[in-house]
């Protein structure tokens, strides 16, 4: 049975002047090329989703299949690069302080229900994660983890769900994202002042795991859904709020995480 994996990467950014999508993908320091509407879901603009109850919360607004989907293996270093207008731009305004977070989930799913698994998060250690990611040039990494083999997505979790044969699992499907959250206008909620608000961009990038491992996604966590104004981490206020209290929205990364990391390889 052939199976598909996707990357979901999503981003809170608050300013239009710091708008921000994903260029493209390293596997192991090896660039895959452009990855826009090829392996990457990726949306018409580089406008932010602000509406925490939309639909595009999962994949922005063009959570379309598309035609091409990355081979990795479990143990690989997939790195994902951001861009404000052009490759290698400023990626973010320096004013948008906040975290970066990846999640992972079931491709079948298509990012809908309590689907995520959180594998990596990165808020503030000295300084902010989006401080660091402008230095290196707009990337950041994970390691695949030693889930079974399947078609995935980087953002959203996996359920880690197999099909049987004779008693043998042959397929998993799951899927994962990245996130960026922008805390420079987070002060106020988007509920309460459209114009205010965090702001999340997002992409979804299409991989297919070929190593079998047998730690599944355990999932729970769902877009919409988890993100509310209520959630900690997503009103903050950067600029009379000690950064060291800050906690990113969300669960905890799953224990079986491979880890990840913010830096230029490449």
């Amino acid at each position: 049975m052939q199976l598909t994996s996707f990357l979901f990467l999503a981003s809170f950014i608050a300013a239009v002047s710091a708008h921000t999508t994903v260029y493209g993908v390293w596997i192991n320091g090896a660039f895959q090329g452009d990855g826009r509407n090829s392996y990457i879901r990726s949306p018409p603009n580089n406008n932010p989703v602000k509406d925490l109850k939309s639909g595009a919360m999962a994949c922005n607004v063009n959570n379309r299949g598309v035609g091409t989907t990355l081979s990795v293996k479990a143990g690989d270093k997939v790195t994902f690069e951001w861009y404000h207008n052009t490759r290698n731009d400023d990626i973010i305004d320096g004013s948008h302080k906040g975290p970066v977070q990846v999640y992972m989930a079931p491709t079948s799913s298509n990012g809908n229900g309590n689907v995520w698994t959180k594998i990596f998060s990165d808020a503030y250690s000295g300084s902010w994660a989006t401080d660091r990611l402008i230095n290196a040039r707009g990337q950041h990494s994970i390691n695949i983890p030693n889930v079974p083999a399947g078609d995935y997505l980087l953002r959203r979790k996996c359920l880690a769900s197999k099909t049987f044969i004779s008693g043998t699992p042959v397929s998993t499907t799951c899927s994962s994202t990245a996130e960026i959250v922008a805390l420079h206008e987070a002060d106020s909620l988007y509920s309460q002042n459209s114009a205010r608000g965090a702001q999340l961009y997002m992409s979804c990038i299409q991989v297919r795991v070929t190593s079998g491992g047998n730690q599944g996604l355990p999932g729970g966590t769902s877009f919409p859904g988890t993100y509310t104004d209520s959630t900690q981490g997503i009103q903050f206020n950067i600029y009379n709020q000690a950064a060291t209290s800050y906690k990113a929205p969300g669960p905890g990364v799953w224990g079986s995480a491979a880890g990840g990391s913010i830096g230029k390889v490449g």
